[in-house]
C-alpha cells in the first residue's frame, strides 16, 4: 500500500470514528429519552392491565421497527445503494422505483391492522380480561407500519451515503412525539395518549430525515470505496439482476426478523394468562437489558456499509478483521454490562421505575425478570454482529433464519413448559436461553460460510472477559450488603465493578500478550486494527 492510499485509510478511519461518536451521542439521546419514557408511563400508568393493553398494541411498532427500520430495511438496502452509489444516476432511479410501491403496500397494511385490531388482539394476547383497551390502542400503533417503512427507507438511504446522523436521531425524534402526547392527554384519556404518541413519534421520523434524504437523491454518486476495499472484477450489476437479487435477498431477510421478533410475540401470548402487570414487568425488565446490547452494536450499525463493500470485492480479509473486532468489542462491552445489571437489578429498578403508581411489589418482580433476562444479552448483541455479516453481500442466506428458529424453538418449549411453575421468571428465562442458541449455530455457521473467523482465538478472548465479568459481578454483589442510601450505593458499586473488570482484562493482558494462545481481548483487537494478526 502506498503513502497515499495509507493517508486514505487513515482518514476513512478517523470518519468511521466521528461517525460512531455522531452516532453515539443520537442514539444516547434517543435511548435516554427512552427511558424517560418508561420512567413516565410507570410514573402514570405503573404496571396493570392498562399498561399490559399497551405493551400489546406496541407489539406492533417493536416488530416493523427492526423489520422496517434496522434490520430488514438495513440489511437489505445498505448493500443494494452502495453498489448502486457506484453508478452515475447513484440512487435515484430505485428511489423512484422502489418507495411508491413501498408507501402502497405499507398503506393497504395499516388498513388492515387497524379494521382487524380485536381480531389482532385476540391472536396476540388472548388472555387479556378485557381486550377493549388494547384494542383502540392497535388502532394508532397500527399507523407506524407506514411511517417506520418510510423512515426506514431514508435511513438505509442515508447510511449508505455515510450520513449517519438524521438516522440516529429517529428514535429521539420519536420518543419526543410520545413523551408530548403522555404529557398533554394522560389525564383525559389515559393509556391511549401514549398509543397516540407512538403515531405522531413515527410521523416524526420521518420529518427529522427529510431534508438529508432530499440533499442524497440531489447529489450524484456516493464517497468512493477506501483503498484496499475492491468493488468487484464487474463493477456495479445492471439494475435488472440488481433487482433481482434483491427480491431474492428480502425473503430470508424478512424471515430472520419476524422469527426474531417471535420471541416477544411467545413471552406476551403466554404472559397474558398471568396476572395483571405481567407483560409489563417484562416489558420494563427487557427495557433496560437491552441498553447495552444498542450501544455495542453502534460500532457494527456505523461498519456495516465497509463490510458490505469488503463483501462486494471478496475481500475475505477484511472481512473476517473487522468481524473479529466486532466480536470482541461487542462482547467485552454486553458482558461489563451484564456484570453491573446482575449486581444492582433491584437498586436499578428502584432507582427509575419505583415511584408513583409503581408498587415496590412491582419493583421486586421486575428485578427478578431482569437478573435472568440479562443472561441472554450476549446472545442478542452476537446475532446483531453475525447477522451483519451474513446479510452483508448481495446473495440469498438461510443461515441465520435456521438458527433463530433453533432458537425460537428452545424460546417457546422452554417457556411453555415452566410458565405455570415460575411465570415470568420463566419466560425470561427462555427467551435467553433461546438466543443464546441461536446465537452459538449462527458463530459456528458464520466461520464456514462468510469469513475465515478464528472461533478458537475469539473463544478465548471470550472466555476472558467472562471471568473478568464474574469477578466483578461479585464484588459488585459485596458492595450491594453496605448500608448506604440507594444512589450512592449503585455510584459506588458501578466504579467497583467497573475497576474490577478493567484490571482482570488488563492482568489477563499482561499475562497472555507472550503465549502461544489466543491473545487477550485488548491486544487482539489492536493487532487486528493494524492487521498483525494473520
Amino acid at each position: 500500500m502506498t503513502a497515499v492510499q495509507t493517508e486514505a485509510v487513515r482518514r476513512h478511519e478517523g470518519s468511521i470514528r466521528r461517525a460512531t461518536l455522531l452516532t453515539g451521542l443520537l442514539v444516547a439521546g434517543g435511548t435516554l429519552l427512552g427511558f424517560l419514557r418508561d420512567l413516565v408511563m410507570a410514573h402514570r400508568f405503573g404496571a396493570s392491565s392498562g399498561t399490559d393493553a399497551f405493551l400489546v398494541a406496541w407489539t406492533i411498532p417493536e416488530t416493523v421497527s427492526p423489520l422496517l427500520i434496522e434490520d430488514a430495511m438495513a440489511l437489505l438496502m445498505v448493500p443494494i445503494v452502495t453498489r448502486l452509489l457506484r453508478e452515475p444516476d447513484g440512487v435515484r432511479p430505485l428511489v423512484t422505483t422502489v418507495l411508491p410501491r413501498l408507501v402502497t403496500a405499507l398503506s393497504a397494511a395499516t388498513i388492515v391492522l387497524i379494521l382487524a385490531a380485536p381480531l389482532v388482539v385476540g391472536v396476540l394476547a388472548p388472555g387479556l380480561d378485557d381486550p377493549g383497551p388494547a384494542a383502540r390502542c392497535v388502532r394508532l400503533t397500527a399507523l407506524t407500519v407506514l411511517a417506520f417503512g418510510i423512515a426506514g427507507f431514508m435511513s438505509a438511504t442515508l447510511r449508505a451515503h455515510h450520513h449517519f446522523g438524521p438516522p440516529a436521531a429517529i428514535y429521539l425524534a420519536y420518543n419526543v412525539g410520545i413523551l408530548a402526547m403522555i404529557a398533554a392527554l394522560a389525564a383525559p384519556l389515559g393509556i391511549t395518549s401514549a398509543a397516540l404518541g407512538v403515531a405522531c413519534g413515527g410521523l416524526l421520523m420521518i420529518v427529522v430525515q427529510a431534508p438529508a434524504f432530499v440533499r442524497c437523491l440531489r447529489s450524484g454518486p456516493g464517497p468512493a470505496a477506501p483503498p484496499g476495499v475492491s468493488e468487484g472484477p464487474d463493477g456495479v450489476a445492471d439494475r435488472g439482476t440488481l433487482t433481482a437479487l434483491t427480491l431474492a435477498a428480502a425473503a430470508p431477510i424478512v424471515i430472520y426478523t419476524l422469527t426474531r421478533q417471535s420471541q416477544v410475540f411467545i413471552e406476551r401470548f403466554l404472559g397474558s394468562g398471568l396476572a395483571a402487570g405481567s407483560i409489563s414487568h417484562l416489558n420494563y425488565a427487557q427495557k433496560v437489558g437491552q441498553v447495552p446490547m444498542v450501544a455495542s452494536l453502534l460500532l457494527v450499525t456505523v461498519t456495516f456499509p465497509r463490510l458490505a463493500r469488503a463483501s462486494a470485492g471478496g475481500d475475505l480479509d477484511e472481512m473476517r478483521r473487522r468481524l473479529e473486532t466486532d466480536l470482541v468489542i461487542v462482547s467485552a462491552v454486553v458482558l461489563w454490562a451484564t456484570a453491573c445489571l446482575t449486581a444492582f437489578a433491584p437498586l436499578i429498578v428502584e432507582l427509575l421505575f419505583q415511584h408513583g403508581r409503581f408498587t415496590e411489589a412491582d419493583g421486586s418482580r421486575t428485578a427478578l425478570v431482569l437478573r435472568v433476562y440479562v443472561l441472554g444479552v450476549w446472545g442478542q448483541a452476537m446475532m446483531g454482529v453475525t447477522a451483519r455479516a451474513f446479510f452483508a453481500g448481495s446473495r440469498p442466506v438461510w443461515h441465520p433464519v435456521r438458527a433463530m428458529a433453533a432458537g425460537l424453538a428452545v424460546t417457546a418449549v422452554a417457556g411453555s413448559t415452566l410458565v405455570a411453575l415460575a411465570g415470568t421468571t420463566a419466560l425470561a428465562a427462555a427467551n435467553a436461553a433461546g438466543i443464546t442458541v441461536a446465537a452459538l449455530l449462527l458463530l459456528a455457521a458464520m466461520r464456514k460460510y462468510v469469513a475465515p473467523v478464528s472461533l478458537r482465538a475469539v473463544g478465548g478472548d471470550l472466555g476472558t472477559l467472562l471471568t473478568a465479568a464474574g469477578l466483578a459481578c461479585l464484588a459488585g454483589l459485596a458492595v450491594t450488603g453496605t448500608g448506604l442510601p440507594a444512589f450512592p450505593r449503585l455510584l459506588a458499586g458501578l466504579t467497583v465493578v467497573t475497576a474490577v473488570y478493567a484490571v482482570a482484562l488488563l492482568l489477563a493482558a499482561h499475562g497472555r500478550t507472550r503465549a502461544t494462545g489466543p491473545l487477550s481481548p485488548l491486544v487482539r483487537v489492536n493487532r487486528i486494527r493494524h492487521k498483525e494478526v494473520p
